[in-house]
């Protein structure tokens, strides 16, 4: 049984690392969270310690290190994304291997540097990237690899999952904390693009925004038009009063099916890091390169058909 601590419990995404946890048979031993609103602890890990400070929850992990039979084996990092690479340093040099939400870190330069932290502590930094789980994606990875070689595939990639006044008032509302609309939600299709397609060789960007971006990728077996957004109005006429997020991925215009299967993906990851087959940085360094230089390009007018079909709507 691993003894954990988790930072950032109050988080959307943290109920899932907990269920986590505990499914894989392990202890989450302590949280740590500036918000108080964690009920959720009490049907997942009751006893568990709990601190609104971080020199607190801190010290206390330090405390648990001096004894062996009481000492953190792993730190899971669900706290907003510009903590993360503080928090995953923490962790390390805590003497406890760390897994991260996405996105690990805004950019390529701190990978360099959480390996350094990673080689100074001899302990591992692990992602979580949950879609190269997914059945419906490891099918269709295989249906490329087994098929015409350099053969590059029309896809098409729409997400829009809207969010209300709240969010931006949020930490996720602001670009200096969450990197923006194409980091924050767009980040794990950016990896399964390039989990499924090879590397990337073209990136272009359209259009973006504080609530939506659009642009053209291009990997070693595919062509990708995208566009995600957090704006109702942004959803189609089928879904727009009955579902608040619209997700299709097409392949040669046929649309794959991954709505279901998502609940469990968390405690897949867990399963495999425990197994000593996750994610690491340098699984994650394309997809941290890619977001980093979406964050830095200008818009540019699409062409030859590049623009994803929402693009004309936009202004």
């Amino acid at each position: 049984m691993k003894r954990f601590a988790l930072v950032g419990a109050a988080g959307y995404i943290a109920p899932r690392h907990m269920r986590a946890i505990k499914d894989t048979g392990n202890e989450l031993v302590c949280a740590y969270d500036i918000n108080d609103s964690v009920g959720i602890i009490d049907s997942l890990s009751p006893q568990s310690e709990f601190f609104t400070e971080f020199e607190r929850f801190y010290d206390y992990a330090w405390w648990l290190k001096r004894d062996t039979t009481k000492a953190l084996d792993i730190v899971s990092v669900c706290s907003p994304n510009y903590l993360h690479h503080a928090h995953i340093n923490a962790g390390l040099r805590l003497g406890c291997d760390v897994i991260c939400e996405k996105p690990l870190v805004p950019n390529a330069a701190m990978l360099d540097e959480l390996a350094l932290t990673e080689r100074e502590t001899g302990k591992r930094l692990w992602n979580i990237l949950q879609l190269r789980h997914h059945q419906a994606i490891i099918n269709l990875k295989h249906q490329v690899q087994v098929g015409q070689k350099d053969h590059k595939h029309d896809v098409e990639l729409t997400y829009i999952t809207s969010r209300g006044k709240w969010y931006m008032e949020s930490w996720k509302g602001d670009p200096r904390k969450s990197f923006g609309v194409a980091t924050n939600i767009g980040v794990h299709f950016y990896d399964m693009l390039y989990f499924i397609f090879g590397k990337l060789q073209r990136n272009v960007v359209h259009f973006v925004s504080e609530f939506k971006a659009a642009g053209y990728l291009e990997y070693e077996n595919a062509r990708v038009r995208w566009f995600l957004s957090i704006d109702a109005n942004d959803l189609p006429d089928s879904v727009k009063g009955k579902k608040p997020t619209y997700r299709s991925i097409t392949c040669d215009g046929a649309e794959i099916e991954f709505s279901e299967g998502f609940t469990d993906l968390h405690t897949v990851s867990y399963q495999a890091i425990l197994d000593g087959k996750g994610y690491g940085i340098e699984d994650a360094r394309h997809c941290v390169e890619t977001v980093e230089t979406i964050r830095s390009l200008k818009p540019a007018t699409a062409q030859n058909g590049e623009g994803h079909p929402f693009l004309s709507g936009l202004s």
